[in-house]
């Protein structure tokens, strides 16, 4: 099994073999870090040792053993291993790996066909898999790092289980270090600082992890070891892993969202940071932010929708990184201040009553009587101008005469909203008052 990986030529020696490919498991046990799936009694080693394997998609980051995987499991159950790229592949490989299936098959040799980056194959393609994988022609192992409920048909994951795969931990990276030292005949030339600032860089990719040791390995000298500055010196900082149109995307502007109505201000400016970083528009995160001053703290701060549209200019005229620190400061003001989602759920209502009672007159006395015969059909006749009375407030019923009285905005407790409520509470008292005089 040791060979399992290994293409062997009798020119091999002559050529050094990465590190990542030296240090490739041969078997499911050799696989770090994705217990929950294959540690005993869970659900893919359950498959596994039962030797009845069926079709699934892997989905995983990059660098957490998704291709590794398929191919020990191919090796384990006895299986021809075919590998595409949805990348690099089009029609015609995939009319061609289902064909020499066949005819495997009619020797009695089982076909897994591993997909990498399955995802990327449209809907017609993703279509043409389910005849080969219905009837047992292969049997279909897709790697995605998209969630495949938004990017697998329906019909596809309707044969397939999902499995997801999740980034290296710490322990899972650190036996990737206590492997390599064995391969490389010494320890990892770092100090303890610099140790953890390594596996900081990974951020889960035992893959890119691997790469880095090699790194490491092959520019120190026996003797040296390493601190946190010079291992910098020496290893490139990852870009941050994010992608604006896909899954990504959406993950951090709802983590951002939600971490501001939880009123967690440093965790918000986190994922406001991880958007940055990852090369997210400025302006769409101005403007989901001044969404969230509208949605999340209307008027429990009046000041919210200002404050949001002002940081909104003034990006716009200094853009970044000057510009970027109005994000910040806006994202300070909305995490820390008082929450409210009234005006919201006010608008939803009113909207509801506008369906239910939309073709309803407003009450007569409330309309403008600009002609005679306007005036002799009850237009304008008994309206109380409100000013004229001492409260300011006369208490006059505003809503169709055959509409029952709706409250649609409910303000809290909270910020400014507190007088607010206390206003509304004291107007319908005196509503109640002058109408019970009537």
């Amino acid at each position: 099994m040791s060979d399992l990986f290994n293409d062997e030529s009798l020119f091999s020696d002559q050529v050094s073999r990465p590190l990542a490919d030296r240090m490739r498991p041969d078997r499911i046990d050799g696989i770090f870090g994705q217990e929950e799936l294959l540690g005993n009694g869970a659900p893919l080693r359950r498959m596994i040792d039962s030797g009845k394997i069926s079709s699934f998609i892997l989905w995983g980051p990059p660098g957490c053993g998704k291709t590794t995987l398929a191919k020990i499991l191919a090796h384990c159950a006895k299986m021809h291993f075919v590998a595409l790229s949805a990348v690099f592949s089009g029609v015609a490989d995939l009319r061609r790996a289902f064909d020499e299936a066949k005819m495997r098959r009619q020797s009695g040799e089982a076909t897994l066909l591993f997909v990498d980056e399955i995802h990327r194959f449209n809907r017609a393609q993703q279509d043409g898999f389910l005849p080969y994988v219905e009837n047992g022609t292969v049997v279909l192992v897709g790697a995605t790092t998209e969630n495949p409920s938004f990017e697998l048909n329906g019909a596809l994951l309707s044969r397939c289980k999902v499995f997801v795969m999740k980034p290296l931990g710490e322990a899972a990276l650190a036996k990737l270090i206590d492997k390599a030292e064995t391969l490389m005949e010494r320890k990892l030339p770092l100090d303890e600082e610099a140790r953890t600032t390594l596996i900081e860089l990974a951020d889960g990719d035992g893959r890119y992890f691997i790469n880095l040791m090699e790194s490491v390995f092959d520019l120190t000298l026996q003797e040296e070891l390493l601190g946190k500055e010079a291992l910098l010196k020496i290893v490139q900082q990852r870009a941050p892993a994010y992608d604006k149109d896909r899954e990504g995307h959406y993950n951090l502007i709802s983590a951002l969202h939600k971490s501001l109505r939880g009123s967690d201000t440093d965790a918000a400016m986190y994922y406001a940071a991880r958007m940055l970083e990852g090369g997210e528009d400025p302006l769409y995160i101005l403007r989901r932010l001044t969404r969230f001053a509208m949605e999340d703290v209307g008027l429990a701060d009046p000041l919210a929708l200002q404050t949001a549209i002002a940081a909104w200019d003034a990006y716009e005229r200094l853009g970044s990184p000057e510009g970027d620190i109005a994000i910040f400061e806006l994202v300070a003001f909305l995490g820390t201040a008082p929450k409210s989602n009234a005006s919201d759920k006010a608008a939803m209502l009113a909207r509801r009553a506008a369906q239910k009672y939309g073709s309803l007159m407003p009450p007569a006395h409330i309309l403008n009587a600009p002609t005679r015969l306007m005036k002799e059909l009850g237009y304008g006749k008994g309206y109380c101008y409100d000013h004229d009375t001492p409260e300011g407030f006369s208490g006059q019923n505003y809503f169709p005469d055959k509409m029952p009285r709706q409250k649609f905005y409910l303000p809290v407790e909270r910020g400014f909203e507190r007088e607010i409520k206390k206003r509304l509470d004291y107007w319908d008292k005196l509503r109640r008052e002058k109408n019970a005089k009537k």
